[in-house]
């Protein structure tokens, strides 16, 4: 039986919309489950950055670990002063909205860690570019704020085996116990070099060998993030 192209039209329009309906509903019931993923895995990563081991730690057990040792949140403007004491709205705060911002309106997150042997760490996050797209992660100071006790990054499409590996513990583990400060109180931030290259052992670390973008990418997203941090840590910086 032939059809009119009337018929035809019709036919296909209602079958695009009933689709469209389908595909809607189900992204609305799927959308608290997603939510729920994305906030799990920043409190992953907020852990990750003191050192906090999360490996094997059930999804729903997470939140639990992260009360544990996430004591407040707060956030901080350029200026350096407190501008939001709410941990919640903190927590949801995403650093690269922040980031295209102008500078007097920024919100920037600080998360305090209480750890197991009663010290206290300042996590901050980090959003920045890599070779091929983005990449971001968090970075945790000791109560001088000023050395780094810990560290994680991510990306979004950086090459396998070589940019990739940022994500991998041999490199960030280096970045621990450096320096962001010199003797002067003057923020030099993390270098991250190529191997080969003279370093400064209070501040630098080897870059990955045939991912020189992508490390360079590392160091300037640190840099640039702290430079926005850099008046509030110099408020509470200890020598």
């Amino acid at each position: 039986m032939e059809h009119s192209n009337k018929y035809i039209f019709i036919y296909s329009l209602v079958m695009v919309v009933l689709v469209a309906v389908a595909l809607t509903i189900v992204a609305v019931q799927l959308k608290p489950a997603q939510d729920n993923n994305i906030r799990i895995e920043k409190m992953q990563n907020i852990l990750s950055s003191v050192n906090i081991p999360i490996t094997g730690v059930p999804k729903g057990d997470v939140i639990n670990v992260y009360n544990k040792y996430i004591k407040t949140a707060f956030a901080v403007n350029v200026a350096g002063e407190i501008c939001e004491t709410d941990a919640e709205k903190v927590f949801k705060i995403e650093m690269a909205n922040e980031l295209k911002k102008e500078p007097a309106q920024q919100q920037l997150p600080v998360f305090v860690a209480v750890l197991d042997k009663g010290d206290s760490a300042y996590i901050v996050p980090l959003r920045g570019k890599g070779l091929w797209g983005s990449i971001w992660g968090y970075i945790s100071f000791k109560t001088d704020y000023n050395t780094v006790e810990g560290c994680i990054f991510d990306h979004k499409s950086e090459t396998p085996g070589l940019g990739a590996e940022i994500n991998q513990e041999w490199f960030q583990k280096p970045l621990f116990g450096k320096k962001i400060f010199d003797e002067k109180g003057e923020l030099v931030s993390i270098g991250i070099m190529k191997k080969g290259q003279p370093k400064n052992e209070a501040h630098d670390v080897d870059a990955i060998s045939g991912g020189t973008i992508t490390s360079k990418g590392v160091q300037k997203m640190i840099k640039d993030n702290l430079t926005s941090y850099q008046a509030y840590f110099k408020k509470h910086l200890k020598s």
